[in-house]
């Protein structure tokens, strides 16, 4: 039987011994909300509000509740040992905070204890806001971003397991996270030549988490220069564009993930240019020409598609690309019903038909037709319809221009 939730210290995590009260509601181990104040804190650990007044009362009521609890279960009371075990001497350090961060972040204990206080810390995150409140507080997010980002390491079974944990934490912690601390550990040349090297050596699991966290870097305000830095980076593009391309199937979720990190870092203008020279555009095309039935993802390829094409479409002397209008043909129809990617395409053949001679012939031989009357008649938005009636019209100009 585990300790119920309501009866654990938030800081501690330990069974409450002496349960005291703040003034913001929150409930404290005396011993440990003591120590927090010692460390010259003045907020409250949970809320994070600044205290006005650092003053506590004994929370009788949870004191008599734990009491009645421990009567029944007997065996949770640390201040009884079972006389048929040997009291284990890390069973305090197994629950305490403190402990589980001194050990990730010394360098004398070996990978597959650190794993184990990961999955703890992971365990902490996924059980309440509260844990994950407590973890930020205590200095835990730019602590995993440590792990992951050190000196590249020989990725063996253990060091994987690592990498692993800590981004899952990360994606646990960053929604609530300030996130300046990525500011200042991928603005360090070598943190970033991790990146890459994890990127390009790492599994399956570590490229599609490192995706989302780019992902993450790219669409937040604070860290909108660091996304710049990764965005006009070659190498990190075109690692971006080998796992893109990567059709493996143990590699399919890091593929869909990749389209989030790149529609991300070009939603930022000054990562565009780079992006095209890098092999974007045909790594989407590429992804978009396999995968037709993933409605999220390609729809996000479809946005980045526009995006980066969209300028260039205008200009008549667009080169042709391969296979791109039979794409965007394609995924008229197959993703518009639940999302906007039936719209980026339509929107992006209407530009090349109307500017580009050689997309009229190459998309009336695709079926664009057939695929904008199936649009007009589904659910698609009302934007999209419009987009697909005046395409309509101006195939048909041009049909009749050629009689």
């Amino acid at each position: 039987m585990s300790i119920p939730h309501l009866f654990r210290c938030p800081i501690s995590l330990d069974l409450f011994t002496d349960p005291v009260t703040l003034c913001t509601g929150q409930t404290y181990d005396r011993h440990s909300i003591e120590k927090w104040f010692q460390a010259g804190n003045r907020t409250c650990p949970v809320t994070m509000q600044l205290l006005y007044d650092t003053s506590f009362v004994p929370n009788h009521n949870l004191r008599h509740l734990i009491e009645q609890w421990l009567i029944t279960n007997p065996d949770m009371n640390p201040r009884v040992k079972p006389s048929d075990s040997k009291p284990s001497p890390t069973t305090d350090m197994e629950t305490s905070i403190t402990t589980i961060k001194c050990i990730l972040e010394s360098e004398n204990f070996e990978a597959d204890l650190k794993v184990d206080m990961l999955k703890k810390v992971r365990g902490l995150s996924i059980e309440s806001d509260v844990n994950q409140a407590c973890l930020i507080q205590l200095g835990f997010f730019p602590l995993l971003l440590e792990l992951i980002f050190q000196s590249p390491m020989n990725l063996t079974i253990s060091n994987l397991e690592l990498l692993e944990l800590s981004l899952d934490c990360v994606q646990m912690l960053s929604p609530s996270s300030d996130l300046d601390s990525l500011n200042k550990i991928l603005t360090n040349d070598l943190k970033l030549t991790s990146l890459l090297y994890l990127l390009s050596q790492g599994n399956a699991k570590i490229k599609t988490s490192l995706c989302y966290l780019l992902k993450t870097i790219a669409l937040s305000e604070p860290t909108q220069e660091v996304a710049v830095i990764i965005g006009q980076s070659p190498h990190v593009m075109r690692s971006l564009v080998i796992i893109l391309r990567n059709n493996a199937d143990e590699h399919e979720l890091a593929s869909d993930a990749c389209v989030q990190a790149i529609n991300g870092l070009c939603s930022l203008e000054a990562n565009r240019q780079n992006a095209i020279n890098q092999g974007v555009v045909h790594g989407l095309i590429n992804y978009l020409s396999r995968n037709s039935t993933k409605k999220s993802a390609s729809s996000k390829a479809l946005e980045t598609l526009e995006c980066l094409l969209g300028p260039e479409i205008e200009k008549n002397n667009f080169a042709k690309i391969n296979n791109l209008i039979g794409v965007l043909v394609k995924h008229i129809f197959e993703v518009s019903s639940e999302n906007e990617g039936g719209e980026y395409a339509v929107s992006m053949l209407q530009k090349m038909c109307c500017n580009l001679e050689w997309a009229y012939d190459e998309a009336i031989s695709a079926g664009v037709v057939t695929q904008l009357l199936l649009l007009i008649q589904s659910q698609s938005s009302a934007r999209a319809k419009t987009i697909a009636i005046n395409l309509l019209k101006l195939l048909r100009l041009k049909y009749r221009g050629c009689d």
